[in-house]
């Protein structure tokens, strides 16, 4: 099944229409992981970034993750497991799976993906393509397809800065559409469909005074809540005290 969210809005755009190139099928190159937030998809979930996008949005919230190389480079078999421990430890319903392009590493992130379906959890993907370009590039390939199959919820199309959407939840720009590929997240998408949604935007104070931020703000609103906090890491380490915030778009609500 698929039920699709749309506004509705045909915006022309080239980004994204350029099949992703076929990740290192060996390893995972991945930025950031949370075992449980509340600002990146459907109750409480873990989530992570992967690192390389050749989308590259402008106006994207996480440009420095456009990049190929950085990160952390890892057997995907094995951090799959551990993040998934780590998920179920913390209560989370299931894992997003961001960046950075995901679909630019389908191969080893749809072992990520089965491996959180695997222990009772769904699996939310976000991609700078289309779901009908993915559709059609996944009829020859194998990667494609399988991380499409493992996905519950698909967020899908460029971020079109001109074009803002503040209406719906996880998303950014009104092209885009937000799709429930199996039946575990068909409800909240009719709710949405009905009644829009808000957004989160979580941020994570370390110890040393860096901060992490996920979640989905405008530029304006974040530079605002940002000023003067602290240096922003990407890469938030441990001990870190974690604050739930509303962006402006929640607070218009």
């Amino acid at each position: 099944m698929t039920i699709a969210l749309s506004a509705g809005e045909a915006l022309p755009s080239a980004l994204g229409a350029d099949e992703p190139a076929c990740g290192d099928s060996a390893v995972l190159r991945w930025s950031r992981f949370l075992p449980a937030t509340r600002a990146e998809g459907p109750g409480l979930r873990a989530a992570v970034w992967v690192q390389g996008c050749a989308v590259r949005c402008p106006g994207c919230f996480n440009p420095q993750l456009w990049a190929p190389r950085g990160g952390t480079v890892s057997d995907p078999a094995l951090v799959a497991a551990d993040w998934a421990a780590q998920a179920q430890a913390a209560g989370a319903e299931g894992v997003t799976l961001l960046g950075g392009e995901p679909f630019e590493q389908a191969g080893t992130l749809a072992i990520v993906a089965e491996a959180f379906r695997a222990a009772g959890m769904t699996v939310m993907t976000f991609s700078g393509h289309s779901y009908d370009d993915l559709r059609q590039w996944a009829r020859v390939r194998a990667d494609i397809a399988r991380l499409l199959a493992a996905t519950d919820l698909l967020c899908d199309g460029p971020y079109l800065q001109e074009h803002p959407d503040a209406r719906r939840p996880w998303i950014g720009s009104t092209n885009q559409s937000i799709r429930a590929l199996t039946s575990a997240y068909a409800d909240e998408v009719r709710a949405i469909d009905e009644s829009g949604g808000t957004d989160r935007l979580e941020v994570r104070i370390a110890p040393d005074g860096t901060v992490g931020v996920n979640g989905w703000a405008t530029d304006a609103a974040l530079t605002a809540l940002l000023d003067d906090l602290g240096a922003r890491a990407d890469r938030p380490g441990r001990g870190i005290r974690s604050h739930t915030l509303l962006t402006d778009r929640e607070q218009a609500r």
